[in-house]
């Protein structure tokens, strides 16, 4: 489970499990942020089993980043290996928390509707979930893109035009964030496309080597 083909399948499953889940909150949740609750409460069973879906989707990036940086080995520079780290599990733990307070949003809102419908606390929990998914999350994935573009780079681990790419994304994510709704699924996209050159590539293909 420590070949090139391990990192491939969990890149690949993350991806397709954040870009589900990603794709069927965005369809059932209004963009505005002050539309009435009971918009969300009517797609309820969709915005559960999106969230449903995170949890998944954050194991199999753990497992992507750990058998990635164990292909890398001793090419591996301290530095840069601790902020990929730090960013990757930060970028989980952020998800996480946004579908722990999006999944106790919709609990209270189908248990008990009256309790929360069109309150101050429905207002801000929602705030609170955007913010953590669409901004944090967002920015610690486009640090892990630099810091995995940079790697690649220099060790040569993949090939350089999708270090560039990784670079220009990151850029995007980073300078886009809080404008454009759908800017998030790049990062799952760019683990996907990733994972697809390393499956068909195939481990024996690639040379590593440290950038002079």
């Amino acid at each position: 489970m420590k070949t090139p083909r391990a990192a491939a399948a969990a890149g690949i499953l993350f991806a397709l499990f954040l870009i589900g889940s990603q794709v069927t909150i965005w369809l059932s949740i209004p963009a505005n942020q002050l539309a009435p609750s009971v918009e969300v409460s009517r797609h309820a069973r969709a915005i559960t089993l999106a969230l449903d879906l995170l949890p998944f989707a954050g194991i199999a990036f753990l497992w992507f980043l750990a058998v990635m940086r164990d292909r890398l080995g001793e090419l591996e520079d301290r530095f840069f290996a601790t902020v990929l780290l730090g960013s990757g599990l930060l970028y989980v733990a952020m998800m996480f928390t946004s579908a722990g307070l999006a999944g106790a949003v919709v609990t209270v809102l189908v248990r008990n509707p009256g309790t929360m419908t069109d309150t101050a606390a429905y207002v801000l929990g929602r705030q609170e979930i955007y913010r953590f998914m669409s901004i944090f999350s967002t920015k610690m994935s486009a640090v892990f893109m630099l810091t995995s573009s940079t790697i690649f780079w220099r060790t040569r681990v993949l090939p350089r035009p999708l270090a560039y790419l990784g670079y220009v994304v990151a850029i995007v994510l980073l300078l886009s964030i809080g404008t454009i709704p759908w800017i998030a699924v790049i990062f799952p996209l760019w683990v996907l496309a990733i994972s697809l050159y390393i499956l068909l590539a195939g481990g024996e293909k690639t040379t590593l080597q440290q950038e002079p």
